[in-house]
């Protein structure tokens, strides 16, 4: 919810059970908070309860600093043995999200586009690529660019790579067309990570899906922005979106049409993630809109 006053987000996945609604809502109101966005859902499939309630910290009687430990002792015990089940979020910090390419840029500059138009909440502490190509997109728009090629040891890049996040304390990693596969490894030590993959999963997930819709005939072709796995193309997906395309249309045309919906279906994953309305759990998510 856009507003100008502070607010905090609590963001809860957990066992199905009785009442969560009511306890959660309760403590907010006993404390002075006024919600201002609610909403939940149950996947009876899974015994699952997923919800996110937002609220002004203007009347709230509980610091920043004090309420974590208050909410753990209502929340806490929801999620059994699991753990704990519930994030919490403030909107006056500022994720920090890095954007990697390599040499496609409609993706990179759709963002960064909409970023200077103030549509991305967040702050961009640098660009990396694994080529050199779009470094002048970079300094366009004043963000510092670190290239990083894959020539060499896949694993020495990798963990310069996971050195530059820590040093730049990024919160959230974008793929924007950055045309390698990360490694188990590094996704276990920042699993963080959205990508934009270029057809509308689960059909022509890998390499030239462009290709391979053009080669089956396909009247429909799509875009979608997932958070990365181990598995390729096949993590929880965030968004998605599809246009039409007839017989008429040579690779060259998908491809056209294919980049209009991949910069829109990324910027909208972006922004949910960074408004903390995403709740991913096994391999599927909720997207509270």
């Amino acid at each position: 919810m856009s507003t100008l006053k502070q607010t905090a987000t609590l963001l809860i996945s957990c066992p199905d059970q009785k009442g969560i609604v009511a306890r959660l809502s309760n403590f907010v109101f006993q404390h002075g908070g006024n919600i201002v966005d609610s909403d939940h859902h149950s996947d009876f499939s899974v015994d699952r309860f997923l919800g996110r309630i937002e609220w002004e910290m203007e009347e709230f009687d509980l610091s920043k600093a004090e309420l974590p430990g208050a909410l753990a002792e209502i929340a806490d015990p929801m999620g059994g043995p699991e753990g704990r089940p519930w994030r919490l979020h403030f909107s006056d910090d500022v994720p920090r999200v890095s954007i990697w390419c390599s040499r496609q840029d409609h993706c990179l500059l759709d963002l960064l586009w909409r970023h200077r138009a103030g549509e991305l909440r967040a702050e961009i502490p640098i660009i990396l690529s694994n080529h050199e190509d779009l470094e002048p997109v970079a300094a366009q728009f004043g963000i510092p660019f670190q290239h990083v090629p894959m020539l060499g040891s896949k694993v020495e890049a990798e963990a310069l790579s996971l050195a530059l996040l820590k040093e730049h304390r990024v919160d959230l990693l974008v793929l924007a067309k950055y045309m390698q596969v990360l490694s188990d490894d590094f996704l276990r030590s920042f699993p963080a990570v959205m990508n934009i993959h270029h057809s509308f999963l689960p059909a022509f997930a890998g390499a030239q899906p462009y290709h391979q819709a053009h080669a089956r005939g396909v009247k429909v072709i799509g875009a979608t922005a997932h958070y990365v796995t181990p598995e390729l193309d096949a993590g929880p997906i965030i968004e998605q979106e599809t246009t039409r395309v007839s017989h008429r249309d040579t690779v060259a045309d998908l491809i056209r049409k294919g980049k209009d919906v991949e910069r829109l279906v990324l910027a909208r994953a972006v922004r949910l993630h960074l408004q903390h309305r995403i709740l991913a759990y096994g391999n599927r998510t909720v997207v509270f809109e």
